[in-house]
């Protein structure tokens, strides 16, 4: 019987895998724009996990925090991910991906969500002014 060697770091197996479970958990409830912005961030994730699996372990903890943000449904009040929790885990993503120069693997989120501004602009900033 031939056993498969394989070069990864230990932990990474068990990151992608959290993130896939996850992502299997998410695709119950979410569909649409939410859903593929949820796979969209998994795939990055991924990437990410397998592209500093030899990296410096500042750069493995901060894809670690990352995955964990994403996986871990802190603002969410039921078994799935809020709309709002994904949004702040695609930030997450982004700034991680940024920070360790991997802007192309930046994720676009959908424009179907009516309280998202375009990129650079926060909701709060992009409503119309009204003159008293």
């Amino acid at each position: 019987m031939a056993v498969e060697q394989r070069n990864v770091e230990p932990g990474t197996d068990v990151l992608i895998r959290k993130v896939d479970s996850h992502l299997a958990a998410v695709r119950v409830g979410l569909h649409g724009p939410d859903l593929e912005l949820a796979e969209r961030l998994a795939r990055c994730l991924r990437e990410l996990v397998v592209s500093t699996a030899h990296a410096s372990a500042a750069d493995r903890g901060q894809v670690r925090a990352a995955v964990h943000y994403f996986v871990l449904r802190r603002e969410s009040r039921g078994r799935l991910l809020s709309v709002r929790s994904l949004a702040a885990a695609e930030r997450v993503v982004h700034r991680v991906a940024r920070q360790l120069g991997r802007a192309d693997l930046l994720v676009e989120s959908a424009p179907a969500h009516p309280d998202r501004a375009p990129s650079g602009v926060r909701a709060a900033d992009a409503s119309p002014t009204v003159a008293r």
